[in-house]
């Protein structure tokens, strides 16, 4: 890795060393443009007594015009990276733990595939024993089926004049006073 810097100007550090105070935004106005010619003075040499002691020195160009004066960027040092940390195999209790760990998990899956199994086995005797208990006992067709539907054709195809279905009706009834005669036959 490379070595990196960081800057912060003073302005910033003297916020933070103020930190009871806050400090509060104003918003800012445009101010109208005014041309002025532009003067410089300068300054006497005495003004190394005036620059902070724990900023290099640097010759910048004069700022433009409007420009507030700032002063020089400050560098700090970058800390290097913690070191790694040491292997996992050099520690042995580290080690332990996760050989049991390995073995827990071993014994979850063999447990996760009996109780598959043990599932699938209920719900099949499950389905086997409903089907058992709740089968539906035989019924018999019920009888004059065909004719029954073929007079409700009828009726539904002649719905203005019924009175065309009297023969399937006819069959129908015959049908079923035969089949009254048979159940009752049966059951003397």
């Amino acid at each position: 890795m490379g070595d990196y810097t960081i800057q912060i100007s003073t302005k910033l550090i003297d916020q933070l060393a103020r930190d009871d105070e806050k400090v509060k935004r104003k918003a800012r106005k445009p101010k109208p443009k005014k041309k002025t010619p532009v003067q410089r003075h300068e300054e006497p040499q005495d003004n190394a007594a005036k620059e902070f002691p724990s900023e290099p020195k640097t010759s910048s160009p004069a700022p433009a015009p409007g420009w507030p004066l700032q002063p020089p960027p400050m560098y700090l040092p970058v800390t290097p990276a913690p070191p790694p940390p040491p292997p996992a195999a050099a520690v042995p209790e580290v080690e332990a733990i996760r050989a049991v760990l390995k073995e827990s998990e071993m014994v979850l899956e063999k447990l996760e595939k009996q109780e598959a199994g043990a599932r699938q086995e209920l719900s099949k005797r499950a389905k086997e024993l409903h089907d058992k208990e709740f089968k539906l006992p035989y019924q018999n067709p019920m009888p004059c089926d065909q004719e029954r539907s073929g007079c409700v054709e009828c009726y539904k195809s002649n719905a203005k004049d019924p009175l065309k279905c009297a023969e399937a009706v006819k069959r129908f009834e015959a049908c079923a006073r035969m089949a009254m005669k048979n159940a009752n036959a049966k059951a003397s």
